[in-house]
């Protein structure tokens, strides 16, 4: 009887492993077909839920068992944009490198993931200017977190103590928009001319760096004497 048993139990566990795999698939499916059905035009708005299911081969009901509506799948589709690029960026600037290294490295990586996961950066980059409120404010929040975790990291780049913490958020602000606007281009870029994504990396290598000669020289604004701050 005990044998029985640990048989039934071990026979549903793979039951449980079997279904919870296909429960996956589904939910990798839906979010494939929406990147699909996206194309380079279409914003996420203007797909329906069951337009949805059948590029993804399930029944509306279906939809329900790993969304609450199109809205939860649009927030899934951002966090799968970005989760992974924060955490290799963070991996990045965690390494003791010199700060034109660490730059170069850093928009290396940027570019090569943007490419990789082509079809998640049109689907941000065109939601940030023109998506609906829901999924344009999360990738506003993303891009907040990226600011928030750069700036942070900038306190150990850039060890001048008259630079206030104010001035490592507008910092990290200027680099996370030249990025933001870069990704248009590296989105276009064709995948057959290898020498031009090294010469984009080249160029927006050189314009951070820029940036970094900028927080040589800036001072954070004081009130003058005999006038009251404002």
């Amino acid at each position: 009887m005990a044998v029985y048993k640990k048989k039934a139990k071990e026979g549903g566990e793979g039951e449980e492993s079997g279904h919870d795999a296909r429960r996956s698939r589904t939910r990798q499916a839906l979010i494939e077909a929406s990147l699909d059905l996206l194309g380079d035009e279409r914003t996420f708005s203007s797909l329906s839920l069951r337009e949805v299911t059948k590029a993804a081969g399930v029944v509306p009901a279906a939809f329900y068992r790993h969304f609450r509506g199109m809205d939860s799948l649009g927030l899934e589709l951002v966090d799968e944009s970005f989760r992974t690029l924060r955490a290799q960026m963070r991996a990045v600037r965690s390494n003791p490198l010199p700060t034109e290294q660490l730059i170069r490295s850093s928009v290396a990586l940027y570019v090569s993931y943007v490419r990789e996961q082509n079809r998640y950066f049109r689907f941000a980059i065109r939601e940030y200017f023109s998506g609906a409120t829901t999924t344009r404010l999360a990738i506003r929040n993303e891009l907040r977190f990226f600011v928030s975790e750069l700036a942070t990291d900038l306190a150990l780049l850039v060890p001048d103590r008259r630079i206030t913490s104010s001035d490592l958020q507008m910092i990290a602000q200027l680099i996370v928009n030249n990025m933001v606007m870069a990704t248009d281009q590296i989105l276009a870029l064709p995948a057959e001319h290898p020498d031009e994504e090294a010469l984009l990396v080249e160029v927006l290598s050189r314009q951070l760096r820029v940036i970094f000669l900028g927080v040589t020289q800036w001072k954070h604004p004081e009130s003058k004497p005999g006038k009251a701050a404002s």
